[in-house]
């Protein structure tokens, strides 16, 4: 006989987490246990330091441990048979953990199964012997089965995970989740149930994703289009999801993907005219827009008429960057979610469909997901469904496009289940999609469909795959197609006739031929009332007037509000001293600073209705702890009650005052508040760089959506980008916010360029941009210098009645004479105080006058003419700025300030020589830097 330590040893080490298993199942309900588990758990719980029954997994494992070293606990307890018990648990939890490693899951067969040694019962030191002897399995689990012979529970293993499915949960942390997802797939073992009519609509619906793509190809021959063939399942998915989310109370869903099946989701998801999308491929399409883009990036939106009610349906625009559009449509839906109120998670529902090389493979895919569970940001969960061609672009290898086994790896960051899925079976893909949107009901989180499927062309139509992948695209040759195999399907079950398949074919060819659809679902008179009127945002121009100022009485009323703080919280010395700053400037004991000027437009916003959001990597107390936005309890930490936002507590019923940490990216955190901007027009949406150079991060997003989203896709935005400038000797990275690149972007009045540098100026700007119906980016660079700047601090009159955002800023020197001025230098930003202080000190202010371009775009023409005109004699005109003059705004203004010259006038420059970097990192070559455009800009010729 062994030793009692010997005998139970396998209750501790690498078999505890399979004891765990049955334990939690013994805690659930002590029936649903053998006897013998049943009586030795009970012992248990009445050990000496026993566990409790709702305590964590590690005392439990540390208690068997114990356990293990005293004598057995209950007589009449085989450890042979309780040891087999064990081994049956490691082979069930080796198949929910592994079992996606040998399921059948590729259309190809070209996959060989991995990681599949623990799958085999001998690994576990179970043998044929074993195979008809009955084991317990759990409650609810297969079937609703409790015990069932190996052979049984084996057979039923591999069904539901080993099929054409591949589940992947057993990575995250919750065990509720866990059981429930166990509990979805065991239950059905996988395999979906539809009636005759489901399975015939399945069917029309691969047709007609297939015919339109064989349609296109034979009509135009060598268009680009990206096909779909090879995974038109990923279409019967999503018009699974349009048509069954209304049962959950779904009302919205915005779509974002790139070009790969695109044209596909338009005319079959969407319900776009295929006479439309003829007339797009023949260059026939009326050209609406000032550039427009190619039909495969085009959005589009429409009401489906589906069995649970009208569902309204988005498809982002995108460029061809792939996955950048994801963030933006995550920030649309939380736009729309907020304005639905507390149910809007449940009304709006997000859906990314990706490429398989792309979602790994891009940066902005680990930055979405990182945001999917933050609060300023998260959206109830988002389904993700991969279209996995197993190939990404066209050369690729997996060996050299991931690190990972799977392309859906990325998304185990976040703790997201991952359902894998063969594309050629359609019915399983609409199986996982329901258990995926039943999970994104239940737990608010994301989940990933990865379909598998292949690429039946090119990269596009024009790339020939066999130049690269011959071995592939053999096996690609032979394959019949998804809706060809279940098609024979359906004819071996009875439920159609093989004559039926063809007839759907030509029924849908023949409807193409009309430029029609054989079932029209898209509702044409339907309105939803969460739909925003973008009519009054139209057709406007940049010098719309408002009044964007506020009353005396106004500010001190105001200031009162956001400088009180509830009694028990303990602030900080400087912020204190920051809140009673605040109230003599509000009485006008003192000129008002910028954090002041910031503070007061947002006040003024959301006591009138108007909502305020600010993101950015350090927005609350704001980079240059200037802004104080969210005060914070000395005493308490923030998850405790510890914060507190004076702007949301301004007034009863006033609109949202969101400010928010951002996670430490600008590339997604940027897509998103442009996403959230274009949806809600209504509000004031602001993303703030930490310092303006970072703001290259989000490039793409600059390039393909703020500067051009308007004149591609007609998509008016009226986000606001704070971008910390000015040269103050931070070198390199900590100075410049690339003001070239951004004015070389401006064109059609497509954005707004200001540099503002006075305390009102930033008040004024915000405040415009807000009650103006002029919805433009606008691009704010702002001066770190002069946050905290004496002299660009402004007074209250400034603020109050009959003041305004003013372009441009007249010389501040009152003259007898203007006539002796000679010389007029125009600039931008805080270089204005540099030299205004080196005229007066070189007694030139009669020889010069200075004037501020605050608004560099659109050029305020007129503005900056009247001033010229104020000085007649004046023959040299000087740009001086402190950027390298193959950089700022030189290059971008020359021109115009050109145009506003008179005969015998000139315009040159004054600036750091040109450089490869935005600004050096030497202190002292940066000082004489200064002094030398100060001595160009104010030396007379």
């Amino acid at each position: 006989m062994m030793d009692d330590k010997q005998s139970f040893s396998y209750l501790f080490g690498s078999n505890a987490p399979y004891i765990e298993e049955l334990y939690e199942n013994y805690l659930n309900n002590p029936d649903s246990v053998d006897e013998h588990w049943k009586q030795y758990f009970g012992q248990l719980q009445t050990q000496p330091g026993a566990v409790e029954r709702d305590v964590a997994h590690r005392p439990i494992q540390e208690s068997f441990i114990n356990l293990a070293k005293r004598p057995p606990v209950a007589a009449g307890v085989d450890p042979a048979l309780l040891q087999k018990q064990v081994s049956v648990l490691r082979l069930i939890s080796a198949y929910r953990i592994q079992g996606s490693g040998a399921a059948d899951l590729d259309p190809l067969k070209r996959v060989s199964q991995s990681n599949v040694d623990a799958l085999d019962p001998k690994y576990h030191g179970l043998s044929d012997a074993d195979m008809a002897v009955q084991f317990n399995i759990g409650q609810g689990d297969f079937c609703g089965s409790e015990k069932l012979p190996l052979s049984d529970i084996i057979s039923k293993l591999k069904q539901t995970y080993c099929g054409n499915i591949g589940v992947e949960y057993m990575h995250i942390s919750d065990a509720n989740e866990r059981r429930w997802i166990r509990k979805q797939f065991e239950t059905t073992l996988s395999t979906p149930q539809y009636s005759a009519d489901e399975k015939r609509r399945i069917l029309k619906q691969l047709t007609a994703a297939e015919t339109l793509e064989r349609y296109l190809h034979t009509k135009y021959v060598g268009q680009k289009r990206f096909s779909v063939e090879g995974g038109e399942s990923a279409i019967v998915g999503l018009n699974y999801l349009i048509h069954n989310a209304g049962k959950d109370g779904v009302e919205e869903v915005i779509i974002g993907m790139a070009h790969r099946g695109r044209l596909n989701v338009l005319v079959n998801t969407l319900g776009k005219l295929p006479r439309d999308l003829f007339a797009e491929f023949e260059g026939r399409a009326e050209a609406l827009l000032p550039s427009g883009d190619v039909k495969y990036h085009m959005g589009f939106s429409s009401d489906i008429a589906t069995a649970n009610g009208p569902m309204h349906v988005t498809l982002a625009f995108n460029p061809s960057h792939l996955e950048i559009v994801n963030p933006v449509v995550e920030g649309s839906t939380r736009a729309k979610q907020r304005r639905r109120g507390e149910e809007g998670h449940k009304q709006v529902l997000p859906v990314l469909i990706h490429g398989d090389s792309a979602f790994i493979g891009l940066g902005v895919n680990q930055a979405t997901f990182n945001l999917s569970k933050t609060r300023g940001y998260m959206t109830g969960g988002t389904i993700h469904l991969v279209i996995n061609n197993q190939i990404g672009f066209t050369t690729s290898d997996t060996r050299d496009v991931r690190s990972t086994t799977h392309c859906t790896d990325i998304a185990k960051m976040v703790e997201a289940p991952i359902f894998h899925v063969n594309a050629d079976n359609p019915e399983a893909v609409c199986y996982v999609m329901q258990i995926a949107m039943d999970y994104r009901r239940t737990f608010n989180k994301d989940v990933v469909i990865d379909l598998v499927c292949y690429r039946k062309l090119g990269h596009n139509e024009g790339d020939d795959p066999y130049l690269t992948q011959p071995m592939m695209y053999k096996k690609v040759a032979q394959h019949p197609g998804t809706r060809a195999l279940y098609a024979e399907k359906l004819v071996a079950e009875g439920v159609i006739k093989a004559e039926d398949a063809e007839e759907y074919i030509q029924e849908y060819r023949n409807a193409l031929d009309k430029g029609e659809h054989v079932e029209q679902t898209r509702l044409s008179d339907y309105e939803s009332k969460h739909r925003v009127d973008w009519s009054k945002y139209n057709g406007k121009d940049w010098r719309e007037e408002v009044d964007s100022s506020l009353s005396a009485a106004d500010i001190k009323r105001l200031a009162d509000k956001f400088t009180q703080v509830p009694e028990d919280l303990a602030l900080h010395n400087t912020v204190k001293k920051v809140l009673e700053s605040r109230k003599a400037m509000a009485a006008g004991e003192q000129p008002i600073d910028w954090g002041m000027a910031e503070t007061l437009a947002y006040a003024g916003l959301v006591t009138n209705g108007i909502g305020v959001r600010i993101s950015g990597e350090d927005s609350g107390r704001g980079t240059f702890s200037h802004r104080h936005a969210v005060l914070h309890d000395q005493n308490r930490e923030k998850r405790d009650a510890g914060i507190y936002v004076p702007l949301a507590h301004m007034a009863e019923g006033q609109a949202d005052f969101v400010v928010i940490d951002s996670i430490l990216n600008e590339e997604a955190v940027m897509a998103y508040e442009y996403g959230y901007a274009c949806s809600a027009p209504d509000k004031l949406v602001i993303w703030e760089a930490q310092f303006g150079d970072f703001a290259n991060g989000a490039q793409v997003v600059i390039d393909q959506f703020i500067s051009s989203g308007e004149t591609k896709w007609g998509r008016l935005c009226g986000l606001t980008t704070i971008l910390p400038h000015g040269y103050d000797g931070q070198g390199p990275e900590h100075s410049s916010a690339r003001l070239e690149r951004w004015l070389q972007l401006c064109s059609e009045h497509n954005m707004q360029i200001v540099m503002p540098s006075e305390a009102s100026q930033m008040f004024h700007i915000l405040r415009r941009q807000a009650l103006r119906t002029y919805r433009k980016p606008l691009v704010i660079f702002m001066s770190k210098r002069l946050l905290r700047f004496k002299d660009s601090m402004s007074p209250l009159e400034n603020f109050t009645e009959n003041s305004t955002f003013r372009p441009v800023i007249g010389d501040a020197v009152e003259r007898k004479d203007n006539g002796s001025v000679k010389r007029v230098v125009m600039c931008s930003g805080q270089v204005y105080y540099d030299l205004a202080k080196a005229c007066a000190e070189r007694n030139l202010t009669d020889d010069i006058a200075i004037v501020r371009i605050e608004q560099l775009y659109p050029f305020p023409y007129a503005e900056a003419q009247a001033e010229l005109e104020k000085y007649p004699n004046a023959t040299q005109i000087v740009w001086a700025q402190e950027e390298p003059k193959n950089q700022g705004a030189w290059y971008q203004t020359r021109h115009r300030l050109e145009r506003l010259c008179k005969e015998g006038q000139q315009v040159s420059f004054a600036g750091r020589p040109s450089s490869a970097s935005p600004a050096v990192g030497y202190m002292s070559k940066h000082i004489a830097q200064l002094k030398q455009l100060v001595d160009d800009a104010l030396e007379l010729n």
